[in-house]
């Protein structure tokens, strides 16, 4: 059985005279791509499409938001 070794070794050290160049531009890619959708997953909470909880509440169109005024408005 050949010693493998000596073939990590020489693995090992042509890896290293090439650098990280490659293994450096997946793990930033990844880290872009990964907090990029991480901010969409907390943002998305912050919505407020439920008008009908608010026409529930009582407070109606003269007790919502900005955003429900315009919308209203517009309509």
């Amino acid at each position: 059985m050949p010693d493998t070794t000596d073939a990590a070794a020489a693995l090992l050290a042509d890896a290293a005279a090439q650098g990280p160049g490659d293994t450096l531009r997946i793990v930033l890619l990844v880290s872009i791509v990964g907090g990029v959708l991480l901010a969409w997953f907390l943002l998305r909470g912050y919505r407020t499409d439920d008008t009908d909880a608010a026409d529930e509440a009582g407070r109606g169109a003269s007790g919502g938001t900005d955003r429900d005024m315009d919308r209203d408005a517009n309509a």
